[in-house]
């Protein structure tokens, strides 16, 4: 069988990419540091269905998202260039954009602390008894790591935080990890960005329930709502509140002056007669309580009448027998 040359490789790679970005509108830009062939095998077979992993080298996607563009005019994909950093790779997704996210996430597999590594957590040794012979204890003092003999191994003492987050792994925290048996860290897709027709946004906003959502959106309208009124700038979040101060500036003028308005007759009549305005809030407050009133006595009745027939049915029943 004929290997295909490198030109041909690559027109069937911009062919393929080129047919995912026509089929799907949803991408996970992802992070594909210290993945192994298996550990990507396994993910595409859990991806399976609604899902399509693409890997490739940064130049490659970048070449062929451009074509795409200039052939169909889709402007909106460009805005996938600058999120080719680094070693990454797309997942094409038709599914839940959360789902599929959590989904990469449980391929992870730990790994051990390998020599010149930077550190992506803190490694931290924690005290007991670590099962190595006292001969051993030459790696431990190297480290400033504080030991004892018990029952001829080597214990800790105390927790030692022995590589910080950041830090490169050296030989002798590597070579003390790997005798302890500690693989500390662990390895997988990291979603780094989404692209979802043509917005692209951090796979914090994944997270986000409708309440929070809803909370983010009442706390942004408040604040142009101030805004507006602060400046009296009309928009329709303020709308309501301008014509309700509007309505109070203007009746003020007409309880202080001759001039008048429908809406505010009612409000000049109480000034008048301040009685009227008592008399109201009684009849108000009849109309509140007086519903109330007839209601216990209806139950206080039937309540008289559910005894008397209890009583008068107990006398029934003594006389028959």
């Amino acid at each position: 069988m004929v290997k295909a040359t490198k030109a041909e490789k690559k027109i069937a790679y911009d062919t393929k990419l080129c047919q995912l970005i026509d089929e799907y509108t949803q991408i996970l830009v992802v992070a594909a540091d210290n993945v192994g062939s298996t550990q990507l095998q396994n993910i595409r077979k859990g991806l399976r269905g609604d899902s399509v992993v693409l890997m490739g080298k940064n130049t490659m996607m970048k070449r062929s998202v451009r074509i795409h563009s200039e052939n169909t005019g889709n402007t909106s994909i460009l805005n996938l260039l600058p999120l080719l950093q680094g070693n990454v790779g797309l997942i094409f997704t038709k599914g839940d954009l959360k789902e599929v996210s959590e989904e990469v996430a449980k391929y992870k597999v730990g790994a051990p602390a390998r020599v010149g590594l930077v550190a992506p957590i803190d490694v931290v040794v924690q005290p007991g008894n670590t099962g190595l012979d006292p001969s051993q204890t030459s790696f431990f003092q190297v480290l400033n790591i504080p030991t004892k003999i018990n029952k001829g191994t080597v214990e800790i003492i105390t927790p030692v935080e022995l590589i910080k987050q950041g830090d490169k792994v050296g030989s002798s925290e590597a070579a003390l990890l790997a005798k302890l048996g500690i693989r500390p860290f662990s390895y997988g897709l990291v979603v780094q960005s989404v692209y979802d027709n043509g917005s692209v946004f951090s796979p914090e906003v994944l997270d986000l329930t409708e309440d929070q959502l809803v909370e983010k959106f009442a706390s942004g309208i408040s604040m142009v709502t101030s805004l507006a009124l602060a400046v009296s700038y009309p928009t329709l979040a303020a709308a309501p509140h301008m014509f309700i101060n509007a309505y109070k500036n203007a009746l003020a003028i007409a309880v202080v002056t001759e001039y008048t308005f429908p809406q505010a007759e009612k409000v000049k009549e109480f000034l008048k007669d301040p009685s009227k305005f008592a008399v109201a809030v009684a009849a108000v407050s009849a109309d509140a309580g007086g519903g109330a009133a007839p209601a216990a006595a209806k139950v206080e009745e039937k309540k008289e009448e559910s005894d008397e027939e209890d009583y008068d049915g107990g006398f029934g029943l003594f006389d028959e027998e």
